[in-house]
């Protein structure tokens, strides 16, 4: 495997990607001096880093902060920003051409505007930078610095020449695209996840190598925009780590979509013919080709360790699995913490913004929280989409914990019903014999919105019975997680009922 990044100029360079570059990445930005020792070193400006310096520094820690591409990282960049506004404009378009199911009448044609949409998202990621700004971490009292760091020893690092020491450091350096190594593929052209959106003309045709959240996510967005779709994945269902049932829930909704889907099949090579790039294919034994004008792939993603010379500064990782940490975010170098994608198995904002603060209290303020307290949600932004917190059935199993399962069919709530959103279900796990919720799945049309007020009663210690008392707003599609709170009570036999049912 073979990891890759971004390129630090955006090829379009329309007035939006000026606009962008001009608050996270300015041409004429001069590096300040370097101070003679900083309280706190930040290696690394996407979310975790931009967090925990802004953390530091209103502690009135002395913090500088290191960035070798652009502020914000892949998220606002090159990730979820980005393809948030494209999933959104996608969906306007399936809407558009479901209108009878919503009794509306339909546009006689639809004519999809891909250069629009693709310059909706770049306006988008250019108005959300200005949170992100230089001017704005530097007028906070960091000491911001572009350029490549390396550790010369464990105080130490060198930015292009200028050395920085440091009595603490948080290498948050985020994650890469992940390459697969397929013969061919270097030669014939690929996309990955961060240089799709750099496209201006909508392909005719895309293959998607990877059916996991991202590969799908962009599958069905660029299918709803027109291009034929194919994915290829090596794996029976999609969504390998979600729950089986909601993995077929969206299988069939990329069918209905009109994506075309190769399960169990693995790419084995590329090639170009007729100016087209022909993807050899494996399923069981049986060799096939499919012919696409675009591939994208990489849609893996791996830690971002390589070049940061972490043996000079005793920091033990692996190229995989990415920087070692314990559970206080200490690296195998007492002065060296890392948090967000660099050293988490869960590669999302939410997650690594946590683990920041983590680092940040630990590292400054002598505190011992620890990140296995932390409940952590997810969602894949398809439609439906697919979200959860906590222990899946499986897991559960695993640990020998006893679970009672509460499932509730989004066809029988209401607003489902009415939002012509029926596909999907609330599936919420407690501990057998109590209702101390331990895990939930969300599959609906707002599982994003809906999965966090089953994250909040994780953490409060909410019972499920506690839930079904919640007068909610009428109609919600978050009727389903009352409706399985209810089911949980109807399970519950108190004294009373168990005093009446002997006397009868």
């Amino acid at each position: 495997m073979t990891q890759i990044g971004p390129t630090l100029e955006h090829p379009c360079a329309d007035a939006y990607d000026q606009e962008l570059c001009a608050q996270v990445r300015p041409p004429d930005w001069h590096n300040p001096r370097p101070r003679p020792t900083y309280d706190w070193l930040v290696i690394g400006a996407g979310p975790a880093g931009l967090t925990a310096a802004r953390c530091a520094a209103a502690l009135g820690a002395r913090v500088a902060l290191i960035e070798c591409h652009l502020l914000g990282g892949v998220s606002l960049n090159y990730g979820a920003v980005s393809s948030q506004a494209l999933i959104r404009t996608s969906r306007v378009y399936a809407e558009m051409r479901d209108a009878g199911f919503y009794g509306a009448r339909a546009p006689s044609s639809i004519e999809v505007d891909f250069p629009l949409a693709m310059e909706r998202m770049r306006r988008i990621r250019a108005r959300i930078a200005h949170s992100h700004s230089a001017a704005d971490v530097a007028a906070l009292g960091i000491d911001l610095f572009f350029g490549t760091a390396r550790f010369v020893s464990d105080d130490t690092i060198d930015l292009d020449g200028n050395r920085l020491r440091f009595k603490k450091a948080l290498i948050a350096t985020g994650s890469r695209s992940l390459l697969p190594s397929l013969p061919g593929l270097p030669e014939a052209g690929y996309l990955t996840n961060e240089t799709v959106f750099d496209l201006t003309t909508l392909p005719a045709s895309l293959l998607v190598i990877g059916g996991g959240p991202v590969g799908c996510e962009l599958a069905q967005a660029f299918c709803r925009l027109g291009s034929r779709t194919i994915i290829v994945h090596n794996e029976p269902l999609f969504l390998p780590r979600e729950e089986r049932d909601a993995a077929q829930l969206l299988s069939g909704a990329l069918a209905r979509d009109g994506i075309e889907m190769h399960l169990n099949t693995t790419a084995v090579s590329v090639r170009m013919e007729n100016g087209q790039k022909v993807v050899e294919t494996v399923n069981d034994g049986d060799v096939a080709t499919i012919t696409a004008d675009v591939v994208l792939t990489g849609i893996g993603r791996v830690p971002a360790v390589a070049g940061l010379d972490l043996e000079a500064a005793g920091v033990v990782f692996d190229t995989t699995a990415g920087i070692r940490v314990d559970d206080f975010l200490r690296t195998t170098n007492k002065r060296i913490f890392a948090a967000g994608d660099v050293c988490m198995k869960h590669m999302f904002v939410d997650s690594a913004n946590a683990s920041a603060r983590i680092a940040v209290n630990n590292a400054l303020c002598r505190a011992r929280q620890r990140m296995s307290t932390l409940t952590i949600p997810w969602c894949t932004y398809t439609d439906p989409e697919i979200a959860h917190v906590g222990l899946y059935v499986r897991e559960a199993r695993e640990r020998d914990i006893p679970i009672r399962t509460f499932t509730v069919p989004m066809h029988e709530v209401d607003r489902a019903i009415t939002d012509g959103g029926e596909e999907g279900f609330v599936k919420i796990h407690v501990r057998e014999g109590t209702d101390t919720i331990l895990g939930a799945t969300v599959v609906a049309r707002h599982a994003s919105e809906m999965i966090n007020g089953l994250s909040l009663a994780i953490i409060a210690g909410i019972g499920l019975r506690t839930m079904a008392g919640v007068i909610h707003t009428y109609p919600t599609q978050a009727e389903a997680i009352r409706k399985a709170a209810q089911a949980c009570c109807r399970t519950y036999r108190p004294r009373w009922r168990r005093w009446l049912q002997r006397r009868s």
